[in-house]
């Protein structure tokens, strides 16, 4: 069967003006990456990446530790993130903790995530969305069936923690309350590795960070 090496995107630029951007942590991420593939002696016969500058900041610093661009990058918006910021104006400030912003601490944020995320699965959010959960999961899928039946050998995709924890609740046959919960323990630069074919996919990995094991780098383990 083939490979897929699923990485979520390196760390983002939390709190900036512009999210969808690679912070310099993210960066080095990318490239700390790149250099364990090449270590392993891992080539790509495919890549693809959504269509977010992070996705493509992230597949650029891999592939250049790697010595440069083994193959053309495609992109497949299915791939991209759901639009927290618009999930979190479908909610509205009636529905958040006292003093909740998008700009709240990390913890907060992720802890409002959680919590706008589960009532997005349930249908439950009093605004419009861009589009709902199940939207989402169809999209999701899509993208994963035509990396499926693309073929390769060996492939690596970019993605963000929404559609890769929604690809392993897919593969896992699990419900959706298992995918919020993946989402909020995956890591920037993480790798996520199945085996496929045209028809099936099956997980070996999950969450993994091979090129931050040492001490020294232990540090550049991050969530957003």
């Amino acid at each position: 069967m083939a490979e897929l090496y699923l990485v979520r995107h390196g760390q983002a630029s939390f709190g900036a003006a512009n999210y969808d951007e690679l912070s310099p942590s993210g960066r080095t991420q990318s490239l700390w990456l790149g250099e364990y593939f090449a270590q392993a002696k891992l080539r790509f016969d495919r890549v693809v990446i959504g269509t977010m500058q992070r996705h493509r900041q992230t597949a650029d610093g891999i592939l250049a530790a790697m010595g440069g661009p083994q193959v053309e990058i495609a992109q497949d918006a299915g791939l991209n993130e759901y639009d927290f910021q618009a999930l979190f104006a479908a909610l509205g400030e009636e529905g958040l903790p006292q003093g909740w912003s998008v700009a709240s601490s990390k913890k907060d944020f992720y802890k409002g995530l959680q919590q706008v995320l589960q009532l997005w699965a349930d249908d439950r959010l009093p605004g419009r969305v861009p589009e709902t959960w199940h939207q989402f999961q169809a999209r999701v899928q899509r993208a994963r069936i035509d990396i499926q039946r693309a073929g390769g050998r060996r492939v690596l995709v970019v993605s963000s923690g929404g559609p890769i924890a929604v690809t392993a609740q897919q593969v896992l046959q699990a419900p959706a309350a298992t995918a919020i919960a993946l989402n909020m323990q995956i890591r920037n630069s993480s790798v996520c590795q199945y085996v496929f074919n045209d028809g099936a996919m099956s997980l070996v990995s999950f969450n993994s960070l091979p090129h931050l094991e040492r001490a020294e780098r232990h540090e550049f383990v991050t969530y957003g």
